[in-house]
């Protein structure tokens, strides 16, 4: 039972390695969502708002 034991061990680390390689490498999603790209936008916006404030002040 225990050379059983030794032989299943790796056999499913070797599959569970499998199925996250092959989830991992999955094509990605497509991104063309307007919403998600108009928020995304709106944040960077903001983002170079703060900045360009904080640099007026003097700041970091």
């Amino acid at each position: 039972m225990a050379a059983l034991a030794w032989l299943i061990i790796p056999v499913a680390a070797l599959l569970l390695g499998t199925l996250w390689a092959l989830w991992a490498a999955r094509a990605p999603r497509a991104t063309a969502d307007p919403a998600s790209l108009a928020e995304h936008e709106r944040f960077r916006a903001a983002m170079e708002r703060s900045t360009a404030a904080d640099a007026r002040r003097g700041g970091r």
